[in-house]
């Protein structure tokens, strides 16, 4: 059975972009909105298996994307959303990070126009997991920095936070920082010891343990 999606975006090229993308890679677009109250009934009433929703959304162009989405999790726990924005805004990345429950993500707009990226992160998100676009955790991590313990990490233990942060398995990481799979193990193990967080071999937990760890550190 194909995933259902509930598509939230004001922009009707976008809009129509995303349907005819999502559909062309099997999935059921449930229905395609263009407000956060529509956003909102459309999440409680369908219940999708995810929602792709922008963050600006009328009538107020501030978060009202967001907030509906937020305020469907809710009602519905732990369902699946994944936000799109124009830009890195860290507090509206830490506010959908901040329940814990997973099955969240937060990618730049840029990201939709490679499609088997966005695609894959759609998938990843309706199945419990999460997607965090690269800068956004680059600037989490950035903007925390200065806090203990995290400051106690080496610049290779950082970069290993980083990739494990975005969903990656300790293989793919391997093969992304050329290490074997091992000396990844002992660098996750290294950092789970400095943050006070405790190892898992549940990759998802994992990564939703560095990410409320990130929550928790507002600068």
């Amino acid at each position: 059975m194909s995933l259902r999606v509930v598509i939230a975006e004001d922009l009707y090229l976008l809009r129509d972009g995303l349907v005819h993308l999502l559909q062309a890679h099997g999935l059921q677009v449930a229905a395609a909105v263009e407000s956060g109250p529509e956003l909102l009934t459309a999440l409680i009433e369908l219940r999708p298996d995810v929602a792709v929703v922008d963050v600006r959304l009328p009538p107020t162009f501030t978060d009202e994307g967001l907030q509906a989405a937020l305020a469907a999790r809710r009602a519905v726990p732990g369902l699946p959303v994944l936000v799109l924005s124009q830009h890195v805004e860290q507090l509206y990345a830490r506010e959908l990070l901040a329940d814990g429950s997973g099955a969240v993500g937060y990618l730049l707009k840029d990201r939709v126009f490679n499609a088997d990226q966005f695609v894959d992160a759609v998938r990843r998100v309706a199945a419990g997991g999460t997607a965090m676009d690269p800068e956004v955790i680059a600037k989490l991590l950035a903007s925390t920095a200065r806090h203990q313990p995290l400051a106690t990490l080496t610049p290779r233990e950082r970069e290993v936070l980083e990739l494990m942060a975005g969903g990656r398995s300790n293989s793919a990481i391997s093969q992304r920082l050329f290490l074997s799979e091992s000396a990844v193990g002992k660098h996750t193990a290294n950092i789970f010891a400095k943050l006070g967080l405790t190892p898992s071999d549940d990759d998802n937990r994992r990564v939703l343990a560095v990410l409320a760890y990130l929550d928790a550190a507002r600068g």
